[in-house]
Order: structure tokens, then sequence, then C-alpha cells
């Protein structure tokens, strides 16, 4: 691994929450993004080398919705960026840890993603990212 790549938050309402981190960082995020198979809508707020993931659920029965649902808006995942995504889940099955997703998938900001329990990691949702070249 070789940084953290993101944190996301969940949040309910994302034209209100884009507009409270706004403020917060003092800049407009850079980007919206609808993710489709996962059932979100996300934006990305760049703050010097760090970014923060907002995710918006666009139905029920997405993850985002059922976590909202169950704990409320807050941090959602941290993500760490690799460099091999499909070697990186190799070796944490090999150490263990229950990957959620055998494969990668495409996810928001141009990444393979694949996302570890976290039954397995301390209670911490842990996502892999892979920038997709």
């Amino acid at each position: 691994m070789n940084k953290i790549e993101h944190i996301g938050i969940a949040v309910k309402d994302l034209k209100k929450a884009n507009e409270l981190y706004a403020k917060l960082f003092g800049e407009p995020h850079y980007k919206i993004e609808e993710v489709e198979s996962e059932g979100v809508n996300t934006s990305f707020f760049k703050i010097g080398d760090n970014k923060i993931e907002l995710l918006e659920a666009t139905n029920n029965n997405s993850a985002i919705a059922k976590f909202i649902d169950k704990k409320g808006e807050g941090i959602h995942h941290i993500a760490f960026d690799v460099d091999d995504i499909e070697k990186e889940i190799k070796r944490l099955k090999n150490e263990g840890f229950k990957i959620i997703n055998d494969k990668p998938k495409k996810g928001a900001d141009n990444k393979l993603v694949a996302f570890l329990h976290p039954k397995s990691t301390s209670g911490v949702l842990i996502e892999l990212c892979q920038e997709i070249i």
C-alpha cells in the first residue's frame, strides 16, 4: 500500500454536504460522479495531497443507504492506493483478511476498487484503489 487515497463519508444529501464541506475546506468539490453499480453519487474534494469522497445513496438498497440507516452519516471507509490491486487482494487473502469482492471493479474517480470486510479489519471498511491507466 502506498498511501491513503481518500476517506469516504456517507451523507444523506450530497448538495447540502457539498455546501458544508466547501465552507469547511474553503474550496468547492472538484468532481461529482455517479457509480450506478454501487447505487451512489460521489463528490470529491482535494485538500493538499488528501482527498475526501462524499457518498450519497441513489436507492434504498445501496450499501450507503443501509450504512446511514444503521449508523447515521459519517466516516464510511478509508481507501488506500495500491500499484497492483489483484496482487494486493491475493496477498491480503493469504494474510487471512476477508475480501468482500475477489475481483476488482470499476469505482469512482477512474479507479479499480476492492473492499476488505470490517470484521477482519477491527471494524473499519478498507478500500483498495488502483488508478485505471
